[in-house]
């Protein structure tokens, strides 16, 4: 006698690549965006291998020199070579925009499940305060944090300018997660998990945080656009990013301003790049959200 076989569910790597392409037929200037992200990150990460000369390298016979097959976006005021320093400058910009935006996104999520859960006069206070914090534009408030706070820089990176980045994010991600938690807070599961006991933590971070997991990560990867042009901003500003370190927003101010006669290739390409990388981050997050939300479905 034989005994009839029953087929087991593909494993989860083997769903990927299906998903993948689902994406990419779905979302297709996602995927575009996509691509460029992994380009800049492969620059940030591997700029030691990918840069054509040494970033801090200065060379007072190539000063200003335009773009040529030597220097592909030409020179500094101080022979630096441009286009190194916009391999280098990815890194600065991915880690800054990264952590920030996880930073305040991670809090901004537990802070509008916490919320969300609780309700009564918790929500009431904790929905005030995101109010305060909302009242300021996001550039403006991380202006007042990071004027307020002392440097505290560490391989060129003012650590204290991440955290001013990532305040302003907070409230912004705590709306949009308490949104999608009230929904989930009256769900049968998170009722039985009370009847039978859990703490508030556990029913917050195992039962309800896992479901708003979407939201998070649409708002996660929309503020890493926000906060590369925030740093960008404080850069130019001259309370962001300090000399010598290979930043964008640092390469458009100083000595870019005062030559962008002679030599506007020092504002032009950084621009280019600040200007990509925010349209490539935008664009995943908005094909993100699309692929993500049913509602958005064909």
């Amino acid at each position: 006698m034989t005994m009839a076989t029953t087929a087991l569910p593909a494993p989860a790597a083997e769903k990927s690549p299906g998903r993948m392409r689902e994406f990419i037929r779905q979302q297709p200037l996602g995927a575009v965006s996509f691509v460029i992200i992994f380009l800049m990150m492969f620059a940030g990460i591997f700029c030691n291998y990918v840069a054509p000369y040494d970033p801090l390298q200065i060379d007072f016979a190539s000063i200003l020199s335009p773009p040529s097959w030597e220097h592909w976006c030409g020179t500094d005021a101080y022979g630096r070579d441009i286009c190194s320093r916009l391999i280098y400058g990815a890194r600065t910009a991915l880690v800054i925009g990264f952590t920030s935006s996880f930073i305040g996104s991670t809090l901004g999520a537990i802070l509008g499940v916490a919320s969300a859960y609780f309700g009564g006069r918790i929500d009431n206070w904790i929905q005030r305060f995101m109010d305060i914090l909302l009242a300021f534009p996001l550039i403006v408030l991380a202006l007042v944090v990071v004027a307020a706070l002392r440097r505290m820089v560490v391989g060129g990176v003012d650590i204290n300018l991440i955290f001013a980045i990532a305040i302003p994010i907070i409230p912004r991600v705590a709306r949009v997660v308490r949104a999608a938690a009230l929904g989930v807070r009256v769900m049968p599961y998170v009722d039985a998990a009370r009847a039978a006991g859990y703490s508030h933590s556990r029913i917050i971070f195992r039962h309800m945080a896992p479901n708003v997991v979407a939201p998070y990560l649409i708002m996660l990867t929309a503020f890493i656009a926000q906060a590369i042009l925030a740093e960008a901003s404080l850069s130019f500003l001259g309370l962001g990013v300090v000399e010598p370190t290979a930043a964008w927003g640092l390469m458009l101010s100083g000595n870019a301003a005062d030559f962008y006669r002679e030599a506007p290739w020092m504002i032009l390409f950084p621009g280019i790049a600040i200007s990509l990388a925010v349209f490539a981050f935008n664009l995943f997050g908005d094909a993100l959200r699309d692929y993500l939300d049913p509602r958005f479905k064909v």
